[in-house]
């Protein structure tokens, strides 16, 4: 299964949740739901390379893809889902907040 760490009010995580719903290929972890999940994504997120590059534009990370082997991605593309449009949509969440 995969976990997707997330939020529904950040447009990516929306468009995201929405191509997976009904799919039991997924399980989408609301990180604004519970401490215990956004703790568990804040540890994904200070010990991954993957949000190396979010960090450094103070994007949050979201959503992100952790595969069944461990591995942590930020590319819905990477596990068969398409890329948001912020073009169409809107702007992505950022920690500066310059988005959302």
């Amino acid at each position: 299964m995969i976990k997707i760490y997330g939020m529904p009010t950040c447009p990516y995580c929306a468009y995201v949740d929405e191509q997976v719903k009904g799919d039991k290929r997924f399980k989408v972890i609301d990180i604004g739901e519970n401490v215990r999940y956004m703790s568990a994504f804040m540890h994904l997120r200070d010990k991954s390379a993957a949000f190396d590059h979010s960090k450094e534009i103070g994007d949050i990370g979201i959503p992100a893809f952790v595969l069944e082997d461990g591995t942590v991605t930020l590319k819905p593309e990477d596990v068969g889902l398409k890329e948001y449009d912020p073009n169409v949509g809107g702007p992505a969440c950022s920690l500066d907040g310059k988005g959302c």
